[in-house]
């Protein structure tokens, strides 16, 4: 069976078991083909905006004989899919402001789909936000550490009697709701290079500052109570 890295493992846990499964910017097909071959799909569509990454995805479908199952499909974002067309969508290893973008474009699509699992790149706050402006659901969250970078994924759902409604506060869309009710390991692990990084920044603004940065120390003085907070629970949680 094909062996995936932490960070598409976690992806395809989120994904759970559906019968057609969407990849955007599937690049080597790994997650549809993983997830055929463990019997959690029944088919699936791998998709991207380049004909190269498409042709590597189609050389790894052959090589577990999986062409009846698994279509190729040229794609910019969802372009190329119609609502109802899976039951599950992934969008994973891209930065957040172009995964915004994607789910805007085609949010009829976004929106019929049962399930979405998202793990965007970059600008994870500004991400959450959006899901919750937009009526999307967090329902599931999971946090993994590979090759030096923390990853984050999620699993989200629309609703349309959620949209506008504010549920999180910013501290969990900083740093995800449920990685923080679960406590989860390794966004400990996350806090504590953060809290190590800022105090680093801070250090530095004292010792080398030649202009006034007052406001900006003011800020990752707030951002490290913030963390310690955070920390506290668990701390709390041993005890």
């Amino acid at each position: 069976m094909l062996q995936l890295s932490k960070r598409l493992q976690a992806v395809a846990d989120l994904a759970g078991n559906s019968g057609i499964l969407a990849d955007v910017g599937t690049d080597h097909g790994y997650i549809p083909v993983y997830l055929l071959g463990c019997g959690k799909i029944q088919k699936a569509i791998a998709m991207d905006i380049n004909q190269g990454p498409l042709m590597r995805a189609l050389e790894h479908i052959r090589q577990y004989d999986m062409e009846d199952l698994i279509e190729t499909r040229l794609s910019d974002g969802l372009s190329e899919l119609l609502p109802t067309e899976a039951d599950t969508i992934v969008i994973a290893g891209m930065g957040g402001a172009l995964m915004m973008q994607i789910l805007s474009q085609k949010e009829e699509t976004a929106h019929a789909a049962g399930r979405l699992v998202l793990q965007p790149q970059s600008e994870l706050f500004a991400f959450r936000c959006f899901l919750e402006e937009q009526g999307y659901d967090i329902m599931e969250e999971d946090m993994v550490y590979e090759d030096g970078k923390f990853y984050s994924m999620m699993a989200a759902e629309y609703s349309e009697t959620a949209a506008g409604n504010k549920r999180f506060s910013d501290t969990e869309l900083k740093y995800g709701p449920l990685l923080i009710r679960r406590r989860h390991p390794v966004l400990r692990n996350y806090l504590l290079h953060q809290r190590e990084q800022k105090e680093k920044i801070l250090a530095s603004l004292e010792k080398n500052a030649k202009r006034d940065v007052s406001q900006r120390k003011m800020m990752i003085r707030k951002e490290l109570t913030e963390i310690e907070q955070l920390l506290q629970m668990w701390k709390e949680q041993v005890t």
